[in-house]
């Protein structure tokens, strides 16, 4: 993920309705703290958030559970004027739509409780994935974060040396992700989703 550079040079911090007439009607870009950022969705990127939403929604499936999943929606944090977030992968929950004052008209959501899981697919702007989102996605109480680092993008300090790709799984536990770090063939546990049989590598893999 990358600042925007193919759009008109941005010379000041935007707001989120300012950011929405600019790039709404684009998915490539989220807005954090007034800064636009270019998600980068290479193929690969987006061979790993398919695959994840595919498996993902078999679960959703066989369980019965009232939710859906978003790609690319908007995640406009009610206390915040000038970030929208567009996590790659997100699980909503249709019965707390109700309490979502824009979903009726836009891909738009507020509220953490109308979140289970999130994913993020991590470009080169790795830093907000690793760092800011794991704090704001905690603060919003969305229970489960995963951190999908596909080509091993991430610093050291989160993904161990030598770099190689990893999964990281988030669990909220008393306001705060706990982070589990898989690669290989080591086995995944998803409190939301207890039936996925996948390892890091499966979901990771790319190009085939």
């Amino acid at each position: 993920m990358t600042i925007a550079t193919d759009r008109p040079r941005q010379q000041k911090p935007l707001s989120v309705d300012e950011f929405l007439a600019c790039y709404g009607s684009d998915n490539r870009y989220e807005l954090i703290d007034g800064e636009v950022f270019d998600l980068e969705p290479t193929g690969l990127h987006e061979e790993v958030a398919a695959f994840i939403t595919t498996k993902v929604c078999v679960q959703i499936d066989g369980i019965g559970l009232p939710w859906f999943v978003l790609q690319r929606g908007l995640l406009r944090p009610s206390n915040s004027g000038m970030t929208a977030f567009r996590p790659d992968v997100m699980v909503v929950d249709r019965t707390e739509l109700t309490q979502e004052l824009l979903w009726p008209d836009q891909s738009i959501l507020t509220l953490g409780s109308s979140i289970k899981f999130v994913v993020e697919v991590v470009s080169s702007n790795w830093q907000n994935d690793y760092a800011r989102k794991v704090e704001d996605y905690a603060a919003l109480g969305i229970p489960e974060y995963w951190i999908a680092d596909h080509a091993g993008l991430g610093g050291t300090r989160h993904i161990g040396k030598p770099k190689q790709p990893t999964l990281s799984i988030c669990t909220l536990v008393d306001g705060e992700y706990e982070i589990q770090q898989l690669r290989g063939n080591q086995t995944i546990v998803s409190p939301t989703f207890p039936g996925l049989k996948l390892t890091a590598e499966q979901v990771l893999r790319t190009g085939g």
